[in-house]
């Protein structure tokens, strides 16, 4: 039985605190031993407290003082970049759970690697924007790369054992929620409000990946990061709608066999697998009793009024930066529709836009191409929005 010490990046989101609702559960497998916020500085005190972590680091380094002081005595305290790449090279930690929203999770990442750290990770944008990079960075190393999101931790678990070309798997399966607007007619996803996009049916998220879940942009993102986890070409990664949340993700392999992974819809499962690997570990969390489920329903996404899926088979199929460009410019958009300057369509709109616009490069390793053109994405979708 091996105990693992962990980093967790990203420790007082959705993902950071059911993380360490796992390392409460299970202290004999799970010690925490650095945590990193962006800004909620009373909530990442009592962490530190509550775990006894002894290295912290704060994004946000204006409010910097201010943590200082709420701090144990003894704490070591980090900040900005610099101090989340320095808290993901932690000597004393052997994994690195990244749950960082957007593009500050990549350079910790790589330093993470760098370092020697397995990587449990529930940023997609880090392999939206740079998966040839990291993978191939992880697989020189040697370091393991374990998904954490719940739809990429089932193919994850299907899989296991069943890696390679001998696997022979046909697709892979990616269920999606269909978020709160899977029945509404097209024309009256124009009055969306805010609100009513941040009621996700299902799943407790932040607020920009629950609307990126209304839109299926999270969809989007999920599939361009399961090309890359899973090494397998755009065109094989699927998306089915599944409202129960019950199961996770699916493979389907060449002889027509499918494969599922199924549990209450509580990010817990997925992180203890990430943990744990390659054990199962017994713990506290609900067990599904499938007697007592009334049915489970699938169907196939509204591609053409939900464009997102559309678009990110486009980015994955070209490849090149194209894939950041098309997280950049949804980030940008999400932004403007929370300010009351877009319409919840417009989100898309805006992204189509900038897809008519771009001209991705192939970034051949390059990190400082990716973000060049990261940056190009923003600015564009800014300027279609103030259009």
């Amino acid at each position: 039985m091996r105990k693992r010490r962990v980093v967790i990046l990203g420790s007082t989101g959705s993902i950071g605190t059911s993380a360490l609702k796992v390392a409460r559960e299970l202290p004999e497998r799970m010690e925490v031993v650095g945590l990193a916020a962006h800004g909620s500085i009373e909530a990442l005190a009592a962490q530190a407290r509550e775990f006894g972590v002894r290295h912290v680091c704060l994004y946000d380094e204006r409010k910097a003082a201010e943590l200082r002081a709420l701090l144990p005595p003894g704490t070591e305290l980090l900040t900005g970049a610099q101090g989340l790449c320095e808290l993901a090279a932690l000597p004393e930690a052997d994994m690195v759970l990244v749950s960082i929203i957007g593009t500050a999770g990549l350079q910790p990442t790589l330093r993470a690697i760098e370092a020697g750290k397995n990587l449990a990770i529930a940023s997609k944008e880090i392999l939206v924007m740079a998966g040839e990079v990291v993978m191939a960075r992880a697989a020189a190393a040697g370091i393991a790369v374990l998904p954490v999101d719940s739809e990429h931790n089932a193919i994850f678990q299907c899989l296991q054992g069943k890696r390679g070309p001998a696997a022979q798997v046909n697709r892979l399966i990616l269920t999606a929620s269909g978020g709160p607007f899977r029945t509404w007619p097209t024309a009256d996803l124009e009055k969306v409000t805010p609100e009513q996009a941040l009621r996700h049916p299902t799943w407790s998220m932040g607020r920009k990946i629950t609307v990126d879940c209304a839109t299926l942009f999270n969809k989007g993102l999920e599939m361009i990061e399961a090309r890359w986890l899973f090494d397998i070409p755009m065109e094989q990664v699927d998306v089915l709608v599944h409202p129960q949340s019950i199961v996770h993700s699916l493979v389907e392999f060449a002889d027509g066999s499918l494969l599922a992974q199924l549990s209450h819809s509580d990010m817990c499962f997925p992180i203890q697998y990430a943990v744990t690997w390659p054990e199962r570990v017994a713990n506290h969390l609900p067990q599904l009793r499938l007697e007592e489920l009334a049915q489970l329903n699938f169907e196939a996404p509204r591609w053409g009024d939900f464009p997102a899926l559309r678009l990110a088979r486009q980015a994955g199929l070209t490849g090149g930066t194209l894939p950041a460009i098309f997280n950049a410019a949804n980030e940008v958009a999400v932004q403007a529709f929370f300010e009351g300057r877009l319409s919840f369509p417009g989100i898309w709109r805006t992204v189509e836009r900038v897809f008519e616009q771009a001209k991705p490069r192939d970034y051949k390793g390059s990190l400082s191409i990716i973000l060049e053109d990261d940056a190009w994405a923003r600015e564009a979708a800014e300027r279609i929005i103030r259009a």
